[in-house]
């Protein structure tokens, strides 16, 4: 029987042997404390945390350790790379990080079932506030009646621009179900070379996406969660899928659209993550106005004027009230 002298010698001793031994990968599924990596020449290896907590999450690059000869093939995440982003949601009772160091975020609406404006604002919020592209997809163009309405309701955020990023939103409308060759050669420009987190509420069409661009990737799906012990439990695994053989786009799916709490964000910080507010918080008169009721601001001046949707600013008034609640 090995005393708990000579398992601590064994230890120190892998220990001291491993910074020389650290590989490079990318994290590119996830299920509770259970990663999968991917070297650069391709092959997968399942991983796990060194500690109690897991820090890594899909899009990282880590640094892992093989385990020894004899003791199974799983590996070891040793350290988290600098990331340059990430893409998290934050309630009072939990942070839960979708994806890190993302080119875009792709947000997946529906003209049936009719989608939250303030779901999608959220989520537009989060992605300003990591400086994340937003791409906004509106799908079932097909069903003529509803998509124009759910279209309609889509004017603010086409008309959206900031200082810092002089352009419209991207808003595209899908038909996912119909023409699927032309649907994805229409998508392809957006994504190409890109790291792209699909985001969406159920009954968006988030699966059909996926499996359009990245084929059999309901397989693979089943197959990782297979892997990562999720057994049933797909739909709260997160995973990356390369669309190309080079891999240069990819695309990560992850659950979870439904509440989607900004608890991260100060209020004071909230307009300057909504572009048709911050466009005109720079010609208020105090410069911590809130925007609410101050005298001589600037965007209550536009909102009078039609130039802020009226939804809109009720959606930033329900936020700024949502988050100064726990702060104040």
């Amino acid at each position: 029987m090995t005393s708990h002298r000579q398992k601590k010698a064994s230890a120190l001793a892998f220990t001291s042997g491993e910074r020389s031994a650290l590989l490079s990968g990318l994290v590119v599924a996830s299920h509770g404390r259970h990663c999968m990596v991917e070297t650069p020449d391709g092959q997968r290896r399942i991983c796990h945390p060194r500690g109690k907590k897991s820090q890594a999450v899909v899009g990282d690059t880590v640094l892992w350790q093989a385990p020894p000869p004899g003791q199974g093939e799983e590996g070891t995440i040793e350290k988290v790379q600098e990331r340059r982003n990430l893409f998290y949601r934050q309630d009072e009772i939990r942070t839960k990080s979708f994806a890190a160091n993302l080119d875009q975020v792709l947000i997946l609406i529906a003209a049936e079932p009719v989608f939250s404006e303030s779901q999608l604002a959220r989520a537009l919020v989060a992605a300003e506030a990591a400086h994340i592209t937003p791409l906004i997809a509106l799908n079932k163009r097909d069903l003529t009646v509803p998509f124009a309405a759910a279209w309609e309701r889509l004017q603010p955020y086409r008309d959206m621009a900031s200082h810092e990023r002089p352009r419209h939103y991207p808003v595209l409308g899908l038909s996912l179900h119909t023409n699927a060759p032309a649907q994805r050669a229409e998508l392809l420009p957006y994504l190409e070379g890109k790291t792209t987190l699909v985001l969406g509420p159920s009954g968006s069409g988030k699966s059909t996406l996926i499996n359009l661009l990245v084929p059999g990737a309901t397989v693979l799906t089943g197959e990782i969660s297979q892997a990562l012990n999720s057994g049933k439990h797909t739909t709260t695994s997160t995973a990356l899928y390369w669309v190309d053989e080079q891999r240069s786009t990819a695309l990560i799916d992850s659950p979870g659209f439904q509440e989607f709490g900004l608890q991260h964000i100060a209020p004071m910080q909230l307009a300057a993550y909504m572009p048709d507010i911050a466009a005109h918080a720079t010609h208020c008169k105090f410069y911590n106005c809130t925007h609410l009721h101050e005298p001589g601001c600037g965007v209550l001046s536009a909102l009078h004027a039609g130039h802020i949707s009226a939804n809109r600013y009720r959606i930033y008034g329900d936020l700024f009230a949502e988050l100064g609640q726990t702060r104040y």
